[in-house]
C-alpha cells in the first residue's frame, strides 16, 4: 500500500521480530506477553461467525476495532503490551475481514454504520454491557458511530486515523491504492497471505468504491450528525505525518464531540500504534484509567 505504511511495518518487524504474515512473535528484549496466551474464538451473531481474540482478566473490557481489510492481529503490540490485569482485551474481525469469513465482505452504502451495529450486537452476545473502544482508521470511525448510538454501553473511546467525512484529498489516496499491484511489496505480500490474491484484489477495489459512495451519495458525510451524540470521554490521537487522511479531520472531531480531547503526535503516521507501540500503550492506559491530560 502506501510507502509510509510500509515503513511503519518495517519498524514493527525490526523491533519485535514480528512476522505479520504468519502472526507469530518472539521477543527477548521487551516485556510484552507471549502471543500464545491469546485465545481465539468464534461467535455467531445474526448468522455471521465473528472471529475474535481475547487476552487479560481485568474488569475493564476493551474492544479493539481494525480498519479496512484489517483483522485482530493488527493490534498485536496492544494485545501483548496493555495490562492484562486491568483489562480484558477483545480484538475482533469485522464481517468479511480476517477469519470472520464466510460470508465474503460486501459493501452497502452505510457500511460503517453496519459495522458499528455488528460490534454492538457482538459485545451484547458476549454478555458485556459496558466496555471501552480503541478504533483505528475505518475502525475509529466505526467506534464513533458505535459510541453515538450506544451511549449506555461505550465507557471510553480512543480513536486514531478516523474521519467523520470524506473529502477530495481522501479520495485521492483511495484511488492511489485501488490496485493491489500498486501497494508496497511488504504490505501486498502480508495481506495477500491473509486473504489470497483474488480476494484481496476484489476487496481493495470494493473498499475504494464504497468510500466513493459516501462522497457521491452522501456529500462526503459518513457520520457528522452522530458526533454530538457521543457522551463518553473521547480521545482523538492525530499523527501529524499521517499521509492517509487529511489533517483537518482530527480538529473537526474535537470541535464536534462534546467530551473530547486531542493529542497531536508530531512524528506519528497513520498506524502509529505499530510505529510507536510502547508510547501508544502508555497513552492508552492513562486515558482508559483516568482520562487526565496526557503528553506525548
Amino acid at each position: 500500500m502506501d510507502s509510509h505504511i510500509d515503513l511503519d511495518l518495517n519498524l514493527v518487524l525490526a523491533n519485535y521480530k514480528y512476522n505479520f504474515c504468519s502472526c507469530q512473535i518472539s521477543s527477548t528484549s521487551l516485556p510484552q506477553r507471549d502471543v500464545s496466551v491469546l485465545t481465539s474464538h468464534k461467535k455467531n451473531v445474526d448468522g455471521i461467525d465473528f472471529h475474535y481474540e481475547v487476552i487479560g482478566k481485568g474488569e475493564h473490557h476493551v474492544l479493539l476495532i481494525p480498519g479496512a481489510l484489517g483483522f485482530s492481529r493488527i493490534f498485536l503490540p496492544q494485545l501483548t503490551g496493555l495490562s492484562s490485569e486491568k483489562y480484558t482485551l477483545i480484538a475482533f474481525d469485522p464481517r468479511g475481514f480476517g477469519k470472520s469469513r464466510p460470508p465474503d465482505r460486501d459493501w452497502p452504502l452505510m457500511y460503517m454504520q453496519r459495522d458499528a451495529e455488528d460490534a454492538a450486537q457482538f459485545m451484547k452476545s458476549l454478555g458485556i454491557p459496558r466496555y471501552s473502544v480503541l478504533g483505528w482508521s475505518d475502525g475509529g470511525t466505526v467506534g464513533l458511530i458505535l459510541a453515538a448510538n450506544y451511549t449506555g454501553s461505550v465507557q471510553k473511546l480512543l480513536v486514531w486515523g478516523a474521519n467523520a467525512y470524506v473529502n477530495e484529498q481522501d479520495l485521492e489516496f483511495c484511488n492511489s491504492v485501488k490496485e493491489v499491484k500498486d501497494w508496497s511489496p511488504k504490505m501486498r505480500d502480508a495481506y495477500t497471505e491473509v486473504y489470497g490474491e483474488e480476494y484481496l484484489t476484489k476487496q481493495s477495489k470494493a473498499w475504494v468504491h464504497a468510500t466513493h459512495n459516501y462522497f457521491t451519495q452522501r456529500n462526503g458525510d459518513i457520520c457528522i450528525g452522530s458526533l454530538p451524540n457521543i457522551k463518553c470521554p473521547t480521545l482523538i490521537v492525530n499523527g501529524q505525518k499521517d499521509s492517509i487522511i487529511s489533517q483537518e479531520h482530527a480538529a473537526f472531531l474535537v470541535k464536534h464531540i462534546p467530551n473530547c480531547k486531542l493529542i497531536e503526535w508530531p512524528d506519528g503516521k497513520h498506524n502509529l500504534h505499530l510505529q510507536h507501540p510502547k508510547q501508544f500503550n502508555v497513552l492508552a492506559e492513562e486515558f482508559l484509567d483516568e482520562g487526565n491530560t496526557i503528553k506525548v
